[in-house]
C-alpha cells in the first residue's frame, strides 16, 4: 500500500484513519474512474466524497494547487488516485496518492 506525496509523522494519524476506509475509497473511486476524480475522506463525518479536479483545485490555495497539479499529473502516470484526507477538530487536511486497485 502506498504512503506517498505529503506524508510525514505529524500526519500518519489522518493516513491511519484512511487505511480503515480505502477499499470503500477504491470503490467510490471506481465508481467514477472515468472523471478521474479527487478523493476526500472526511475522519469525523467517515464519509467518502468524490470532486471534479478543476472544482476541487480551485477552493485551495495558490500554493495548494500547485502542489495538487503535481500530485495529480504524478497519479495519471502512476495508475494512482489523489486521496485527501481531512480532520476538522485539529483542522488538518493531507493528501496522499493511492493505488487504485
Amino acid at each position: 500500500m502506498a504512503k506517498e506525496a505529503r506524508n510525514d509523522g505529524e500526519r500518519d494519524y489522518l493516513y491511519d484513519a484512511l487505511s480503515d476506509y480505502l477499499e470503500h475509497v477504491r470503490v467510490a473511486y471506481q465508481q467514477h474512474e472515468d472523471k478521474r476524480p479527487i478523493m476526500l475522506f472526511d475522519i469525523q463525518e467517515q464519509r467518502i466524497y468524490a470532486y471534479g479536479y478543476e472544482g476541487f483545485k480551485s477552493e485551495l490555495s495558490a500554493r495548494n494547487q500547485v502542489t495538487l497539479a503535481e500530485q495529480y499529473e504524478q497519479a495519471q502516470k502512476s495508475g494512482k488516485m489523489v486521496v485527501f484526507v481531512r480532520d476538522n477538530d485539529n483542522r488538518k487536511l493531507a493528501s496522499y496518492l493511492i493505488h487504485c486497485e
